[in-house]
């Protein structure tokens, strides 16, 4: 009995001591067990004949659970079986009226709706790639992403027909297939395309429709802001489709959830991680046409939620909102998303309850993406040894003023000590590709980086700056290059300047965001030259900039300069101008700050600046 005391007293100390040497070990075995099954999986899926895609998957669900609802909209329920045949109608009345086949791009420009995820499948069940566009692009940017997807049929919702009308004339001269969710049009060349799915039939769409497509075809383009200053198209295949699909798996998302998903479609966090990771995990979806601070938890509790989806700035909204006896009064479980700051993440849990937080970090045109799955504070992800193994990644230093690598006498980039923030590059593999953008081989080749870590390697700029603590977790500290995020979207600062300058007043400008006290990521500021005999008008810049940028993408304030200083190779030196900010007592240049209920700019005064620090002005 001494001996098995002896031995059991020994295996205790032995995990106590594990414990305290290794807090963490235990999270991260689960979190390789799962990766092991997910890794499993997917090579499964490849092996399968025919290959085993996200549709595969939900038709398998449709099969299993048809009555169970899948998408929960304003009311309304929709069940698997009822997407499924609301599908098939768009497949069969598609493949009439604009005569699809498989491998041809449809562009969607359709807002958060359960249509949205009908037209998505009955595309996908008829073999076409589906261009997702977002609602709030118009103009030269709308046909820009219509365009370079090489998209032959555009499909936009009702109360989207004007941007569309806008643009008409250019689509009916590429012969563009235009069609309106509603029930009638009285546009010359756009086609009403509900009366005609409501018509149509809704029995099975053979699988010989899409019966060459492969887990390399394309699937999706989700667009991201680059340095050309228009969006550019990241290619996902259907074999990538996968990898955010396992997200809620790995965030221990069971097939009895309910998930909130009030963030864009057209982003690759809504569909791909929301919809797509539902149909993986079976469950139910709660869909929202878009966030809603009041209605938040409203909707949780109605609807018996267990996970929500956020970026950092809805949970901001959550928790600035006024506090309320039932706060705790829900039964969400589980938070995944990205973006959180860390003084949200604790005034959050502190408010609303001990939730589960999962903050990811992943890019639809990168390679590589972390989970918190330990859920420390402020982290965005783990150095994980087997994850490291199978996508190779590191930070390496970066000069900010040069913008590029700092190399060593080799011409090899140098790694960044724990505790320094450094580039994140990911190593591009055959199970870690890099897809690139449609129709833009120059922005596709500048995303990669050669010679990194020995000669001949190739890895890809994530243009994210991130840092490794001695814990080996990993934080977001930074964006580099030429866009900045803002209410969750990456903001092009050149696309930015090319409106600016479109004005007849303006001559330069240099647009660069600032930090803004309380909210996340940084708010847009352009500094401009005015051109000789000419001066700044107020109104008319305001109408300009709102007619052809979308909100989160209109510069705040706007800054009048004599000169910009520019580098040796001409580039707008930005860095004195982020240092200044929009303080005024600090600025002796005219300063404006965009005014939306008067539909201008108005001149930037001390006791604005002082009711926007102090919290009292929202932006």
């Amino acid at each position: 009995m001494l001996t098995l005391f002896s031995i059991c007293f020994g295996v205790v100390l032995f995990f106590i001591g594990l414990y305290i040497r290794f807090p963490y070990f235990r999270h991260d075995c689960v979190y390789i067990l799962k990766l092991l099954k997910v890794s499993s999986r997917r090579k499964e899926f490849r092996k399968k004949k025919p290959f085993y895609t996200i549709l595969d998957c939900f038709l398998d669900t449709v099969k299993r659970q048809p009555d169970k609802p899948f998408i929960v909209f304003e009311g309304l329920v929709h069940s698997y079986e009822d997407i499924d045949r609301q599908s098939n109608r768009v497949a069969w009345t598609l493949r009439t009226q604009a005569r699809l086949r498989e491998g041809d791009t449809v562009a969607l420009f359709v807002a958060n709706e359960p249509c949205f995820v009908w037209l998505w499948l009955g595309l996908c069940k008829l073999g076409c790639a589906v261009s997702l566009l977002n609602c709030n692009i118009r103009s030269r940017s709308l046909l820009h992403c219509f365009s370079c997807c090489d998209a032959s049929v555009l499909i936009a919702s009702g109360d989207l027909k004007d941007p569309v009308v806008e643009v008409l004339p250019t689509l009916r001269e590429q012969n563009v297939s235009v069609f309106i969710l509603s029930k009638e049009c009285d546009a010359e060349g756009m086609e009403a395309l509900s009366d005609k799915m409501a018509n149509a039939s809704d029995k099975p769409v053979p699988p010989a429709f899409r019966s060459n497509v492969t887990m390399g075809s394309p699937a999706l383009y989700i667009y991201t802001s680059g340095t050309t200053g228009l969006p550019k198209a990241g290619l996902v295949t259907h074999d990538k489709v996968w990898s955010p699909s396992v997200f809620l798996l790995l965030a221990g998302v069971t097939s009895d959830d309910v998930i909130y998903t009030p963030l864009p479609l057209y982003h690759g966090a809504g569909l791909l991680i929301g919809v797509c990771g539902a149909i993986e995990r079976g469950i139910t979806v709660v869909l929202r046409r878009k966030f809603s601070t009041s209605q938040f938890w409203d909707d949780c509790r109605k609807y018996n939620v267990t996970v929500i989806q956020y970026i950092g700035e809805t949970l901001r909204y959550l928790c600035n909102s006024p506090k309320k006896f039932s706060d705790r009064e829900h039964r969400v479980r589980l938070a995944i998303g990205n973006g959180l700051r860390a003084d949200v993440w604790s005034n959050f849990r502190s408010r609303f309850g001990e939730l589960d937080i999962k903050e990811f970090y992943a890019a639809s045109d990168g390679n590589i993406s972390f989970m918190n799955y330990p859920g420390k504070i402020g982290a965005i992800g783990r150095v994980n040894f087997f994850h490291k193994r199978l996508f190779p990644y590191g930070l390496i230093k970066f000069d900010s003023e040069r913008e590029e690598p700092v190399r060593d006498s080799n011409g090899l980039c140098i790694a960044t000590p724990q505790g320094e923030a450094g580039l994140l590059v990911s190593k591009i593999t055959r199970i870690a590709p890099f897809l690139g953008y449609a129709g833009n081989p120059e922005q596709t080749e500048n995303k990669k980086l050669h010679d990194v870590f020995q000669k001949g390697d190739l890895y890809l700029n994530s243009g994210d700056l991130l840092m490794i603590d001695q814990d080996n977790f990993i934080y977001f500290q930074d964006r580099i290059g030429e866009t900045f995020r803002w209410k969750g979207e990456n903001v092009a600062t050149t696309e930015v300047e090319d409106v600016l300058t479109e004005l007849h007043f303006i001559e330069n400008a240099t647009v660069y965001g600032v930090r803004m006290p309380g909210h996340e990521g940084r708010i847009g500021m352009a500094a401009v030259t005015i051109k000789a005999g000419r001066e700044f008008h107020c109104s008319e810049t305001f109408t300009h900039v709102a007619n052809n940028l979308p909100s989160y993408a209109q510069p705040r304030f706007i800054r009048i300069k004599s000169s910009l200083e520019v580098t040796g190779t001409f580039k707008h030196m930005k860095v004195n101008l982020v240092a200044d900010g929009f303080n005024p007592s600090a600025i002796q240049d005219p300063l404006y700050v965009l005014n939306e209920k008067e539909h201008c700019y108005d001149q930037m005064t001390m006791n604005y600046y002082k009711s926007i620090n102090s919290g009292e002005v929202h932006l």
